[in-house]
């Protein structure tokens, strides 16, 4: 519990570590769903998604380490300082039999731990064309690391990775037109990334942007700044369907249920970027579906229909909390339907060729108790 004079302060995205185990806990997800066997003890994974040789690859942002941001800015306490380290890694599940066996695909990336326990390391994957794209939250002199937040290529067979774009200095240049100062993160906390036409889009929670970036050039612009459309809107989530963004929020702590909104985003013109060029006139909100709380991911299902990750509020309503956290799809009528239920702490998803939904659970609660739930959706 936060004490009254904080608890309206924004936790960077990924949630307070919890010190309940989860083997303390009863059975708590729905019937639909089970823990993929292999898949625990993972260090705070976040997004995942399979590759073109059918494994599935999670990123895990990792124990943080001991060094500290000195000679420059600090995110201010009780969210910051951070102590950052080199520990992110990247992880490749290959199924074997009824098992997954899990293997390092890339590792030696930027994590930190900041002064709540709440990790920031690798935070989404994303292929396109053949390509594995991570992007990077732990990085960044704030975060007690030299090499900034931004998003790197990896050589999935040699585990090679080199950066090929810097949000970190990006930002450093390009300010927001209302930051929030009480959890001000100077090198803001990226969460979640997808390939359009050639280009990642990445959402960079703590200030509030999308920002689209051109892995060729490593040129990156931003797309719609929600401090200045939306407030303290503190989008986390990204996903696109028949030509449209869609945009899941946070919110703040405590937790409003039905708060949380999935905003769809139209250009003032009518068109969207092609690859690598600017069009004129900036994105809008242009649509929006409330009754959600703590919005962490959206995915397009194999149906066409979107289907809403949330944290979900414990009782009382105010942080997240084990046995919680649910996928609500939003049906063709609107109505919404939980499909997963019984999650804990869960921070990614994606769906699988088998039609089956992939979680990312225990993933805010900090390295070690980490796994990946898999459930089939009716």
């Amino acid at each position: 519990m936060l004490s009254s004079s904080i608890k309206r302060i924004l936790l960077p995205v990924v949630g307070m570590a919890v010190s309940i185990a989860p083997q303390a806990l009863p059975a708590q997800l729905s019937a639909n769903a089970i823990v993929a066997p292999g898949t625990t003890g993972l260090e705070s994974p976040r997004g995942l998604r399979f590759g073109p040789d059918g494994d599935l690859y999670v990123a895990e942002a990792g124990p943080g380490g001991p060094n500290s941001g000195a000679g420059c800015a600090q995110v201010p306490a009780p969210v910051g300082p951070y102590k950052g380290g080199l520990t992110a890694r990247i992880s490749k599940f290959e199924k074997v039999g009824n098992t997954w066996v899990r293997s390092t695909v890339a590792d030696g990336l930027p994590s930190a731990v900041g002064g709540m326990g709440q990790t920031l390391g690798v935070a989404d994957l994303e292929f396109m064309n053949g390509t594995l794209y991570a992007l990077i939250s732990g990085g960044g002199c704030s975060h007690g690391n030299v090499l900034p937040n931004g998003v790197v290529s990896v050589d999935i067979h040699s585990g090679n990775w080199r950066y090929v774009a810097d949000i970190s200095e990006f930002m450093s240049k390009n300010p927001v037109q209302y930051p929030n100062p009480g959890d001000f993160e100077p090198d803001g906390t990226t969460y979640s990334m997808i390939g359009v036409n050639g280009d990642l889009y990445a959402v960079e929670a703590n200030w509030g942007q999308l920002l689209r970036i051109d892995p060729w050039s490593g040129r990156i612009t931003r797309q719609i700044d929600t401090s200045a459309s939306q407030g303290h809107y503190v989008p986390t989530s990204v996903a696109y369907n028949n030509g449209k963004f869609l945009l899941g929020n946070l919110n703040l702590f405590p937790i409003e249920p039905h708060t949380s909104r999935v905003v769809t985003l139209s250009r003032s013109d009518g068109g969207f970027a092609a690859p690598g060029l600017d069009v004129p006139g900036p994105f809008y909100v242009s649509a929006s579906k409330a009754g959600f709380a703590t919005i962490v991911s959206l995915e397009i299902g194999p149906d066409g229909l979107l289907y809403v990750l949330q944290l979900a509020p414990g009782t009382p309503n105010e942080m997240p909390a084990p046995g919680f956290g649910k996928v609500t799809r939003i049906n063709r009528d609107g109505s919404l339907t939980d499909v997963v239920t019984g999650l804990s702490l869960p921070t990614g998803m994606t769906f699988g060729r088998d039609g089956k939904l992939y979680i990312s659970n225990w993933g805010a609660a900090g390295p070690g108790p980490g796994q990946i739930v898999v459930a089939t959706v009716p």
